[in-house]
């Protein structure tokens, strides 16, 4: 059977343990090389993985490269403008081809149908890069930041601020693989899908939902937002009109556990979402957990290939 990635859930909560273990050693065996050296076991030695943009990207883009040459494989890009999926070729078809000339494939699109066709048509790992609905691989990263940090995830209180997004969708899944809470703080309208929160709620996890940003985030252990308008989404000025009472200041860390921990998925708009003075600020994690993006994608990868 081909091992897709395309929600946490895929690889269960033994999957994603054994992912986030793999995850630190590695990062920790390699600590002080230089980031282009191969780590000594090359596991994916002559693996190629095709990376497929229909959105733009800095982190997915770095971080995906540099996992497959620090496990001694190589990625190609695949931009939708200059290949012929921009010129109407079914995601089908891609798939079938793709499958001939390549060992895995990683996709960051828009409509999650998109790669849940790849997947049934590939004959080879697809891996969830971002889509509308979630985004498995930055909640990795997440979470082995938060383990780095010394958070232990059983139990944990996660407060969420902002948008109901993919991003939030993933949290709410984890929450509910790895036996943690989240209690979330979004205005009216803008709620996460309830599929996701339901099946937390069924497998254990609390999920909360408030309407008050202080509320959300009183002796959380963890604060968490993101960018309030994603790309190309239209109705900004009147969405972000809504979310600015959820802004993340100085004022409503105050309100989280002393030791709290803030994490954003980047790119921020400052003075939006977030502060300069919480995210340059003592609570902040996010550079670590954008540097993670590489070491939690390499097991991403490795489990993909049957190696966890």
């Amino acid at each position: 059977m081909v091992r897709h990635f395309l929600e946490l859930s895929d690889a269960g909560s033994d999957g994603l343990v054994a992912i986030l273990n793999d995850a630190v050693a590695r990062k920790a065996a390699r600590a002080g090389r230089p980031e282009g050296w191969v780590d000594a076991d090359a596991p994916l030695k002559d693996r190629v993985l095709a990376m497929i943009f229909e959105k733009n990207s800095t982190r997915t883009r770095v971080s995906f490269d540099m996992a497959m040459r620090q496990l001694g494989g190589s990625a190609l890009i695949m931009d939708a403008g200059t290949t012929q999926i921009g010129r109407g070729e079914s995601i089908a078809d891609t798939a079938r081809v793709l499958s001939r000339m390549v060992d895995a494939i990683m996709i960051r699109t828009d409509d999650h149908a998109k790669i849940e066709e790849l997947a049934h048509y590939a004959g080879v790992p697809v891996i969830n890069g971002l889509t509308d609905r979630s985004h498995p691989c930055q909640i990795m990263a997440d979470l082995q930041t938060l383990i780095e940090h010394g958070k232990a995830l059983p139990g944990l209180e996660v407060a969420w601020l902002g948008d109901g997004n993919n991003v939030l969708n993933s949290i709410v899944e984890a929450a509910g693989l790895l036996g943690f809470h989240v209690r979330i703080g979004v205005p009216d309208g803008y709620d996460s899908d309830p599929a996701y929160i339901a099946a937390a709620r069924q497998r254990g996890a609390r999920i909360t939902v408030t309407r008050l940003a202080q509320e959300a985030v009183r002796g959380a252990d963890v604060v968490v937002t993101d960018t309030w308008v994603s790309m190309g989404q239209a109705g900004g000025e009147a969405k972000i009109a809504a979310m600015e009472p959820y802004q993340v200041n100085s004022a409503l860390m105050a309100g989280a556990k002393s030791d709290a921990l803030f994490l954003h998925c980047l790119p921020a708009h400052r003075g939006e979402e977030v502060t300069d003075g919480v995210i340059d600020g003592p609570h902040s994690v996010v550079w670590d957990e954008a540097e993670n993006r590489i070491h939690a994608q390499k097991s991403v990868l490795r489990w993909a290939f049957g190696q966890l």
